[in-house]
């Protein structure tokens, strides 16, 4: 929500400046996110005045001008079709800069005519601005008057997020009121005085659904003149970056942004019979204000007459019964639409218009005729016209109910000493109505008819505490019952904690995701089934949850990829989901890796499928997985590759998947190949052993030298080196610490389908020094071992 200072005025009597009303408002829970004024950017900018254009001598569309400016007069070369004598515009001086081309102005000349500064349109100073040519302001202007001045642009518009619970900060009005609440200033009250009828109207409306439209009211108005609106409407509007369209469209926009009470003006001419709000009808349809054309469904709720639909209730109108410059007679539209059915149309169309933000949060229903009075008003002020009497069909929803409140609950709830004559004046000053219950100290609170988030007391309590301020709160922890213990942490969450730590210490940056994600993309990785779509999405594309972390994974180092940071490495620790079953939810811990090496002579080689193995193994072994005991396999699903991934496993059971994801599932997420990950599925590891006594054993001390002895096994190629590792490793656990691969060979040395792999094994004596007699003996184990475990032979 957009306004500036001067709307907030209007409502708001204050002498305060703009950072206090800024710091104000987020401490009652106004959020801001950004304060612009977009007279910065112009004030290099200045009034000038042309004072002759003549024809320039080496061009035909060039006129070479003598301009009167605040450094004197300058020759400036100009091919505006409008430059003339007389004529009152901007001037850019040598040095400044053009917002809207980007450039900086220098001394060159052009043509064989130096310009000694630029005249400027309004599309170079990125005003919204149709006409052609240079700027033409008003005659009146002082020379060297700076041009926000002139233009009225010293303005600040301030940015700010409205929660989904508070649609009345969607108008300038309700954002007017809590600062006055909250002492910036005094609420100017202005009624809305109505406007007498003075017949009554040709066309009628009704609502057919009360569920979708409680309430319709309409209003004929002939004998309108549809001229622009004034300049001080048309500026508040493009502050807020609107483009002015005309007066009855501008009026509607205005009373929206001011009052949060979206209307419609429809071209009487082009109506037929009573106009109606009811649901939508299989194979209608209607092309809508933004010139797409919509197909209606039963569950939408319609505008329509008796010849076809004019636009979506609460949503976005038609380009059939539009205004224009032509229209004499017009219908103005205010009801009341259902919230929910109002942001299922939208979500459900695309739509997300200014009046369906407004009517999916709810407004407020007890404006509906006032907002139709108003916009009376402003019509028949700008052009003119003769009312009809007001039409209401249907009836507002029932007020919101009241609350018992006992002014004691906000001491107790929020830890602030407020008097009870201030909880009522405080919540008096926010609209609410408070009377006494009977003999006791409680009070009835009535809710305004804008405020229908209020559901008990500790509603009013937070009230009371925003407007008193936050920073009053006393910090404090909440009390604890009497031998209260904190839950130990159950073993995959011990796992998934000390996973995190592992990933982060190989140098990958944690990431947090949403646990939902595109329904194509879930397919893509194994889910996307329909027990996992989600009824009522954040938003329309995360509409599924994740089967995996790895998609959004690789599409927020896609996002990195794009800015610039080509080599992310991310990981993520947290759920994923099966089904809709309470145990069809998963912990995993997903890393991923868009390697890409700097272009240099000492960079690193590719990182590749070993890499990557070497982080999973070393993640796995970090959490207590049997690292000594896991197989790798080859086979994985359908979005890892084939022959560049593989699996872990503990039996039947896969703890882990590793290697580059398949090219074809990347181009499914828009994610350049290649790239490398892993996901461990936590649950899936055992159960951790009781120890008893200490946790780990003493560092043992050694006094031998450790001494290795190469192997070389001829092997089928269908044999992993994992197998043959871990038959030499068995062969003698306590004499061998370790086995390396060094060597894989496959060539004209070879018969076909064998491969030599060649591997170091390190011996570590412990009580005394090997005689060759034993290295021998440990070597012939070595070698049976390895033979019977893979049906290999020695090298020779």
């Amino acid at each position: 929500m957009k306004f500036t200072l001067s709307w907030l005025k209007d409502h708001l009597q204050t002498d305060a400046g703009i950072d206090e009303i800024v710091e104000r408002m987020t401490m009652i829970g106004l959020e801001v996110e950004s304060v612009e004024n977009a007279g910065e950017k112009l004030k290099a900018f200045t009034v000038a005045r042309v004072i002759s254009a003549a024809k320039h001598p080496n061009a035909d569309k060039l006129q070479v001008c003598q301009v009167e400016t605040k450094l004197g007069t300058l020759e400036i070369v100009c091919g505006a079709p409008n430059a003339r004598a007389g004529l009152v515009t901007a001037f850019a001086p040598i040095g400044t800069y053009i917002p809207g081309s980007g450039i900086t102005l220098e001394a060159k000349p052009v043509r064989g005519v130096v310009s000694n500064g630029m005249l400027c349109s309004g599309a170079e100073l990125e005003l919204d601005t149709d006409a052609d040519g240079i700027l033409e302001l008003d005659p009146e202007l002082k020379v060297g008057t700076p041009l926000a001045d002139a233009l009225n642009l010293n303005d600040p518009v301030i940015d700010f997020e409205v929660t989904p619970n508070r649609p009345d900060w969607l108008g300038v009005w309700g954002i007017a009121r809590d600062l006055a609440a909250a002492g910036v200033g005094k609420l100017i009250t202005k009624p809305v005085l109505p406007v007498p009828g003075r017949y009554a109207s040709p066309i009628k409306v009704a609502t057919e659904n009360r569920d979708a439209c409680p309430a319709f009211a309409g209003r004929y108005i002939r004998g309108v003149k549809n001229v622009p609106s004034p300049a001080w409407l048309q500026q508040r509007l493009r502050a807020l970056g609107m483009k002015p369209r005309n007066a009855l469209v501008d009026i509607t926009n205005y009373i929206s942004l001011d009052r949060c009470r979206p209307l419609h003006v429809y071209d009487a001419a082009k109506l037929k019979g009573t106009v109606r709000a009811r649901l939508g009808r299989e194979g209608e349809s209607f092309k809508a204000l933004d010139d797409n054309v919509y197909e209606i469904g039963p569950e939408m709720c319609v505008i329509a007459d008796d010849r076809a639909v004019l636009g979506l209730g609460g949503v976005m109108g038609g380009v059939e019964t539009g205004c224009s410059d032509e229209t004499t007679d017009v219908l103005v539209e205010s009801a009341y639409f259902d919230p929910t059915r109002t942001h299922e149309t939208g979500r459900a169309t695309g739509i997300i218009s200014d009046a369906q933000y407004r009517f999916a949060r709810g407004v407020d229903p007890d404006f509906m005729v006032p907002g139709i009075e108003l916009a009376t008003r402003m019509i028949l002020d700008f052009c003119g016209g003769e009312p009809s009497e007001v039409m209401v069909a249907g009836e507002p929803i029932a007020p919101p109910k009241p609350v018992i409140f006992d002014p004691d609950r906000v001491r107790s709830l929020a830890g602030i000493d407020v008097k009870p004559t201030r909880v009522r004046a405080v919540l008096k000053s926010l609209g609410f109505e408070t009377s006494a219950e009977g003999e006791s100290k409680k009070l009835i609170v009535e809710p305004p008819s804008w405020r229908r988030d209020i559901d008990g007391p500790a509603d009013l309590v937070e009230e009371v505490a925003r407007i008193e301020g936050f920073d009053k709160m006393p910090m404090a922890d909440p009390p604890r019952a009497q031998g209260y213990r904190a839950p130990p942490a159950s073993v995959g969450e011990s796992r998934a904690r000390v996973g995190r730590r592992a990933a982060a210490a190989l140098g990958y940056n944690e990431a947090l995701t949403w646990s939902f994600m595109p329904r194509a993309h879930a397919r893509a990785f194994g889910g996307g089934s329909d027990d996992l779509v989600l009824a009522n999405p954040i938003a329309a594309e995360l509409d599924c949850m994740r089967p995996s972390s790895l998609p959004n994974l690789l599409a927020a180092a896609q996002a990195n990829a794009n800015r610039g940071f080509d080599d992310a490495r991310l990981f993520e620790a947290g759920p994923v989901y099966r089904g809709d079953a309470a145990d069809a939810q998963e912990r995993t811990i997903a890393a991923v890796w868009r390697a890409r090496p700097p272009r240099h002579w000492r960079a690193a080689p590719q990182p590749d499928i070993f890499d990557v193995k070497r982080d999973v193994l070393m993640v796995l072994e970090a959490i207590g997985a049997p690292v000594a005991s896991l197989q790798t396999s080859g086979d994985t699903p359908a979005w890892w590759r084939p022959g560049r991934s593989g699996a872990l496993r503990l039996g039947n059971k896969t703890l882990a998947v590793f290697g580059e994801i398949h090219p074809r599932t990347l181009a499914a997420l828009d994610v350049e190949a290649p790239a490398l990950a892993f996901e461990i599925f936590v649950d899936a590891l055992p159960a951790p052993r009781a120890k008893a006594g200490r946790a780990k054993p003493p560092l043992e001390k050694l006094d031998l030298m450790p001494l290795s002895r190469d192997f070389a096994f001829v092997v089928d190629d269908a044999v992993s080196a994992a197998d043959v590792v871990r038959a030499a490793l068995g062969a003698d656990k306590a004499l061998i610490s370790d086995v390396a691969l060094f060597d894989v060979y496959r060539g004209e040395r070879m018969q076909p389908g064998k491969k030599s792999l060649a591997i170091e094994v390190t011996l570590q004596p412990r009580d005394k020094t090997l005689t060759d007699g034993d290295i021998e003996a440990v070597s012939a184990k070595i070698v049976s071992g390895v033979m019977k475990a893979t049906g290999g032979t020695l090298r020779g």
